[in-house]
């Protein structure tokens, strides 16, 4: 893609990847992704905010040399994981006299990662300001969002705030602006389930810090610029507050049928008691669905089959997943089929430490589910409700 200009001097230099499928070895992409970079063009000095993943640098030098780009100044380090940074080295060699710009935390990683030298440094603080002659850069640095090294830059006289990783969407579009809205907003919402919800508590103070700027446009380095700052900071605001919604979310996985069976019992006794009910058969499911359907559960119910008297190995990777991004849910529990006996119990909840939830006895029955067990689910989900209730949460929803 091609460089675009977002304001008179200022240009999205970066890359689209159309086909990537997954992000750390981890998280599926099913709209792709990018890697944002910014030119910005003073009366004195221009500057480059962040560059692009590796495999995609000749893009970004591309797009450089076909704006006639013949002098950079600063090459601005938001973050220092490689899809952000990794392309600096290669910007380095068309523009050697450029200097690295960012925090102290973001230099020594970089140091660790690349082995630049002290000298190819300006080092700044929290609020310090760089002029380019006719703008100003003003550094905001936010540790663990998501990482310790992260930082934000305002361009004060355009109003625009470079957000790295907050607020941004694996969403690869020829777009330059945000304006397929509803798919947009999905996008970061499941973004912000992957990447920036174990983080929510930090990320609360800093969008306290960032209430005092006046922002025109938010340009993450993934995904296309927002021209509705306030709609997506106030989606953030929503996702971060401890505030659940009247909806339940159910991980299974059936070796026989037998699991199945009880979750298909349970989820239309939960219809029937007006709750949001999402069931996902985790052999199959898109891993990154159920953990953005977990930022608003107020309730995670796993459903396993019992393998070697635990749980079914892809429900624990549901649930080590679960409690790594550590979701805002207030009730955890389980139900299954076992054939000889089991553990699942004690160990699922061992393994989901991080979640501040309360853990509600299971329906773990033996075999085939009869006129007995489904009672006990019927109880079960009744118990639910009254949980549910007792958490300020109406069967008519929030």
């Amino acid at each position: 893609m091609d460089s675009r200009e977002i304001k008179s001097g200022i240009f999205s230099v970066g890359a689209i990847d159309w086909d990537r499928e997954l992000f750390d070895a981890l998280i599926p992409l099913p709209d792709g992704t990018s890697y944002n970079s910014y030119l910005i063009q003073g009366a004195e000095k221009t500057a480059l905010i962040d560059t692009v993943y590796p495999p995609k640098k000749d893009t970004l030098l591309n797009n450089l040399k076909n704006l006639s780009v013949d002098r950079l100044d600063y090459i601005i380090a938001n973050h220092a994981e490689p899809d952000h940074s990794g392309s600096i080295s290669a910007v380095l060699e068309l523009y050697p006299s450029a200097k690295i710009v960012t925090n102290s935390k973001c230099k020594e990683i970089l140091k660790d990662q690349f082995f630049f030298n002290d000298n190819q440094f300006i080092v700044i603080n929290n609020r310090e300001t760089l002029s380019l002659g006719d703008r100003t850069l003003e550094f905001i640095i936010t540790p663990w969002v998501h990482w310790p090294d992260t930082m934000l830059t305002y361009l004060k006289e355009d109003k625009i705030m470079f957000t790295c990783d907050l607020f941004g969407s694996h969403y690869s579009t020829s777009e330059l602006f945000a304006n397929n809205e509803a798919k947009y907003m999905h996008a970061a919402k499941r973004y912000y389930a992957e990447i920036m919800m174990p983080f929510r508590k930090i990320i609360k103070k800093h969008l306290n810090t960032i209430a005092d700027y006046d922002i025109e446009l938010l340009a993450a380095s993934h995904g296309p610029v927002n021209l509705n700052p306030n709609h997506m900071i106030n989606a953030y605001q929503d996702w971060i507050s401890d505030d659940v919604q009247n909806e339940i979310i159910i991980p299974y996985v059936s070796m026989y049928g037998n699991t199945t069976r009880m979750v298909e019992y349970l989820i239309n006794s939960f219809v029937k008691k007006g709750f949001v009910v999402r069931p996902f058969n985790i052999i199959t499911t898109d891993m990154g669905e159920l953990i953005e359907a977990s930022v608003d559960a107020s309730t995670i119910i796993f459903g396993t089959s019992t393998v070697l008297g635990g749980a079914h190995p892809a429900v624990a990777n549901a649930a080590f997943l679960l409690n790594a991004v550590k979701p805002k849910t207030k009730f955890v529990s389980l139900v299954g089929s076992y054939g000889w006996g089991t553990t699942v119990y004690k160990q699922l909840k061992s393994m989901l430490f991080c979640l501040q939830a309360e853990f509600i006895d299971p329906v773990l029955i033996k075999g085939y589910p009869g006129n007995e067990e489904y009672q006990q689910l019927e109880a079960f989900a009744g118990h639910i409700k009254e949980k549910h209730n007792n958490n300020t949460l109406s069967a008519a929803g929030v």
